[in-house]
């Protein structure tokens, strides 16, 4: 039986990496909605000024899930470990392999004394909500997502 091993993300694995956030897009209805280029994706995870972080999760020498985060500041409080993206293949889903990436990201969390993990999820994705009530996580009313391009 074949074992999933978690590791840091590295540079080769961007790729496939890639692949995830397309099918992660598609799942949420985004299709379109990455745009960012494999040289950005590198460079902001494996430049000189890293602003991303990620460990995936590997079984049989292919990457299946990963966790990618960055550091946000409160100033409530203080350094956070944003998680930006869990994916989990479609076909490896329910197996445990989510939730020891987020166990991996609290024990880095920990290490790194930040303060706290938070993130983001669709109010309509009933799994991932359900997921992350295992953890006693709080998911907030009252707060609307801003951005703008420039």
């Amino acid at each position: 039986m074949s074992k999933i091993i978690i590791r840091k993300a590295k540079q080769e694995d961007c790729p496939r990496l890639m692949e995830l956030v397309q099918e992660l897009a598609v799942y949420e209805k985004e299709p379109d909605a990455v745009t960012v280029s494999m040289e950005h994706f590198i460079e902001s995870g494996f430049g000189e000024q890293p602003v991303w972080w990620a460990v995936v999760a590997e079984l049989d020498d292919v990457i299946v899930g990963f966790a990618l985060y960055y550091i946000r500041y409160s100033t409530w409080k203080g350094r956070r470990l944003y998680l930006e993206d869990l994916i989990v293949t479609e076909e490896h889903r329910g197996k445990g392999i989510g939730k020891m990436l987020l166990d991996e990201l609290m024990v880095i969390a920990r290490n790194g004394n930040f303060s706290g993990m938070m993130w983001q999820v669709l109010d309509w994705n009933e799994p991932a909500i359900n997921f992350y009530k295992k953890y006693n996580a709080n998911i907030e009313d009252g707060w609307l997502n801003v951005n703008v391009e420039v």
